[in-house]
């Protein structure tokens, strides 16, 4: 079995757990979605949708 080359900086590629990138990505994106669902809900009430 071999290991994977160096980069060519001399480092080894890092492999981020796939569960872990999508917890991330719903702990910013979860609060995003309901920002931005609330800046259209009040843009509409604003100007009168």
């Amino acid at each position: 079995m071999s290991t994977p080359a160096p980069s060519q900086n001399g480092q080894r590629p890092v492999h981020t757990p796939t569960g872990l990138i999508a917890f991330a990505w719903t702990l910013v994106g979860v609060p995003l979605a309901y920002g931005l669902y609330q800046t259209v809900r009040t843009a509409l009430d604003l100007f009168g949708g």
